[in-house]
């Protein structure tokens, strides 16, 4: 996979393996998903070295378990996880667990997971000082955030001595978020995108379905496979998950081909005919696109 570099000098691999949707248990304290476990050492073993999890995913636990049964080296592994960004709760004794459950010493990168915790800008920003607290402590290399909006960003820079090195979001097609992908770049923050395949699968039918098959035929690859490198050809991290092996073969085909600048435009000016929001319907208004 390919590494991009981010605003602290770090890198992270542009494919990731997420933890979410499929692989969520509701009860994070139920006894451990063996069948998790072994999903996840195949995912690792397919060549899925960054992986994605978070505190609500409930899975932790299985995460740190795969991780150890792998075989692969701790360094080789690029760990994710995030905070609850829906509850208020001490951040240190939060991380502190999440170590605990993945039986890590570090993850690569710690996440806010959400701004909806907050009620004021300045619960933003003490909890960012709380994320610059465990980076310094050097048990998480990198810090960024998730789910965060351009006001929710700027709260946060008003008073960070750290900028967010990434911030990872819903990114698809039909859910291109206004200027938010500029203000990221603005400021040097790179774009994670989770359900990259939603105009492919979840979406469907949309007016992107002939323009996918298309490129599917000229590349020799799925319309899957066209939607991650749409993401990657920005410069993005994507990140998918399957529990199928053969699939996740196939989504590494992204590696193989490049779009051209040309057609990773006529995606987003096609995707902008359709809107799709796939997460946190609770919170947005069906129409809010941003």
């Amino acid at each position: 996979m390919d590494l991009l570099k981010l605003n602290d000098g770090n890198e992270i691999p542009t494919m990731g393996y997420g933890l979410g949707t499929a692989n969520y248990k509701s009860d994070g304290s139920s006894p451990p998903d063996k069948e998790l476990v072994k999903t996840v050492v195949m995912a690792v073993n397919t060549g899925y070295h960054h992986l994605d999890g978070a505190e609500v995913y409930g899975n932790e636990a299985e995460l740190g378990q795969a991780i150890k049964e792998s075989g692969v080296p701790r360094e080789k592994l690029y760990v994710t996880t995030k905070i609850s960004g829906t509850k208020v709760q001490d951040t240190q004794e939060a991380f502190a667990l999440s170590l605990k459950k993945l039986g890590l010493d570090y993850v690569d990168l710690y996440l806010i997971h959400a701004p909806f915790f907050a009620k004021t800008p300045e619960d933003l920003q003490a909890k960012w000082a709380d994320m610059e607290a465990i980076q310094a402590s050097g048990k998480a290399k990198t810090i960024g955030v998730s789910n965060f909006l351009k006001p929710d960003l700027e709260a946060v820079l008003k008073t960070a001595k750290v900028i967010p090195a990434i911030n990872q979001i819903e990114y698809h097609p039909y859910l291109q978020h206004g200027d938010l992908v500029d203000f990221h770049k603005k400021h040097g923050i790179a774009t994670a995108a989770y359900g990259p395949l939603t105009a492919a699968v979840k979406a469907k039918p949309g007016p992107l379905d002939a323009t996918y098959e298309e490129l599917a035929k000229k590349y020799g690859v799925t319309p899957g496979e066209i939607a991650l490198r749409w993401v990657i050809d920005q410069g993005m991290v994507v990140l998918t998950t399957s529990s199928n092996e053969q699939r996740l073969k196939d989504y590494q085909k992204v590696s193989q081909f490049k779009l051209t600048p040309k057609e990773v435009e006529e995606i987003s000016e096609i995707g902008k005919k359709k809107h799709f929001r796939g997460f946190w319907l609770d919170k947005f208004a069906a129409d809010d696109k941003s």
